[in-house]
């Protein structure tokens, strides 16, 4: 069996309020802490790079699309 190995991310807190990390060899998946049964993104190096620049510069928000 070839059983992901998820990291919770540091800001996380103790609020289970944010997304564990899975990396794997050619991606890296994505799933929400407080709903770990419902489903991942997975991403190539490349795009979670770009997902990750668009993260830190404040351009997601909860009114963004």
């Amino acid at each position: 069996m070839n059983e992901k190995t998820w990291r919770t991310s540091s800001y996380s807190g103790n609020a289970n309020n944010c997304v564990e990390l899975a990396i794997r060899p050619s991606l890296i998946d994505v799933r929400d802490t407080k709903n770990r049964d419902g489903g991942s993104l997975a991403f190539g190096a490349a795009r979670f790079g770009s997902f990750l620049a668009v993260v830190r510069s404040g351009g997601l928000s909860s009114g963004t699309r």
